[in-house]
């Protein structure tokens, strides 16, 4: 029996190193992948080390590495005496490759033991996912509210280039007040967004969505808003302070205001009401049929213009159509440059209507809305909305508080010139409230733009 296991246990032993052995060729391969130009400095270095020997041999004549390559000639003359050239040949160029293997492996297992942290995975997986991160789409993503962030979650993973333009129009909330107090655009939108495209976005979303239950002045407030505020105080503008943040916390693209105005929406409803302030207009309960904001055509944030103009692919929403999407498309400079595009661009429709906002609304009825708020153009070549409806009782629970899924007026998005892209993207969570998938949302949006950019 004694002997039965110990063969068990030296068979476990090999298996493992087996395996062992495996993975750590298969992480040295991935050093000779395309694209890292690893290969390149490597021959680089080789021929360093070559023309430095050459060097080193004309300038001292050849006197003493002549006496060595004689040593050298007759030592190999022994060899070859011994062993066969066919032999002796092969024997010492596998030693040479061992020995630059060994050398080369005792460097890079020293750089990456400065670099990687205990637990994490492979410095070269993440130098790969850094290199396929920083070559994706150049991607700009419109809207604001928790549906794009949703939206930015799933987008992170397959591209670095990401740039969010948010709406700066909140007025309620934490964000309110701060607008108030400190006269500073309203961080919200921002703040959630920031959270999104971290790198430790769990943690971060965690703590920047934290809110002081207690003490003088801070009930009520998120962390993430306080923190922003400080910031914009520091670098003197908001645009300064979402790029030093970014930084600070590793974020995977940038996060733009759409512009650095103090905006203020206002909303004229079907039954003649005018309503201001973006908190204000759902709570109105009205049809709004006209949206507008003071000061009127505010001016756009230079770098946002620049990374449509730069885009590669622009998608609006999804968010709440009203006090989301269309402000950031109240800034002229925003829409001309959206209009003047020729790549794909698409439209993510919300799954249910708002109620306040949208109740009621098709498919064709947010679109019209949107093209309606900038002058009656197509900002968008397709639409896309989800196929299927949420369960029984999400839709009950919805119902009562009059939301509806959004209807899919097939023939009048025709008629609009718009593509349909339907998809199934929702997802609902513990609390019941539907919401967009952020992986599959991601991965529709990302299949799409691969067949419009080349079919142009």
């Amino acid at each position: 029996m004694s002997i039965g296991f110990l063969r068990q246990a030296l068979n476990a032993l090999q298996k493992r190193s087996r395996s062992r052995t495996s993975h750590r060729v298969n992480q040295w391969f991935k050093w000779l992948s395309p694209g890292l130009s690893v290969k390149r400095w490597l021959l680089i270095s080789v021929g360093g080390v070559l023309l430095a020997s050459l060097g080193l041999a004309i300038w001292v004549k050849l006197t003493p590495i002549f006496w060595m390559i004689e040593l050298l000639r007759s030592f190999l003359g022994v060899i070859t005496n011994i062993l066969p050239n066919y032999i002796s040949g092969p024997l010492v160029l596998l030693c040479g490759l061992l020995l630059l293997l060994w050398g080369q492996t005792r460097t890079v297992g020293s750089i990456t033991k400065v670099l990687r942290k205990e637990g994490e995975e492979e410095l070269i997986d993440v130098l790969l996912a850094h290199r396929r991160l920083f070559r994706g789409p150049k991607i700009v993503v419109i809207g604001g509210g928790t549906g794009l962030s949703t939206l930015l979650r799933g987008l992170k993973t397959y591209s670095a280039n990401i740039t969010a333009i948010v709406t700066v129009a909140d007025d309620g909330g934490s964000s309110g007040r701060l607008r108030q107090e400190f006269g500073v655009l309203p961080p919200g939108d921002i703040r959630n967004c920031l959270a999104a495209l971290a790198d430790e976005e769990k943690l971060l979303t965690e703590l920047f969505q934290y809110r002081f239950r207690a003490g003088d002045g801070l009930t009520g407030h998120s962390f993430g808003n306080l923190f922003l505020t400080a910031m914009s105080e520091i670098t003197g503008d908001l645009e300064q302070a979402v790029a030093a943040s970014s930084k600070v916390l590793a974020v995977r693209g940038q996060v733009l205001p759409a512009t650095l105005s103090d905006v203020r929406l206002w909303a004229e409803l079907a039954d003649g009401r005018r309503i201001e302030g973006e908190s204000s207009i759902p709570k109105a309960g009205g049809k709004v049929v006209k949206l507008g904001c003071i000061p009127a055509n505010p001016p756009a944030l230079p770098a946002a213009i620049k990374a449509i103009r730069e885009a590669d692919y622009i998608i609006i929403g999804p968010g709440s159509l009203y006090t989301s999407l269309i402000p950031n498309l109240l800034v002229p400079e925003i829409a001309d440059a959206i209009a003047a595009t020729k790549v794909p661009r698409i439209y993510v429709c919300n799954i249910m209507t708002q109620p306040g906002e949208t109740q009621g609304y098709t498919v064709a009825d947010h679109i019209r809305a949107i093209d309606t708020a900038c002058g009656n153009r197509r900002l968008f070549d397709a639409v896309l909305v989800h196929k299927k409806l949420p369960s029984a009782q999400t839709l009950l629970r919805y119902a009562q508080q009059n939301s509806h899924p959004v209807f899919l007026d097939r023939e009048a998005v025709t008629l609009l010139g718009r593509r349909i892209v339907p998809a199934n993207i929702l997802y609902e969570d513990e609390t019941g409230c539907v919401r967009h998938n952020p992986q599959k949302l991601a991965r529709v949006l990302l299949r799409w733009y691969s067949g419009a950019h080349h079919g142009r």
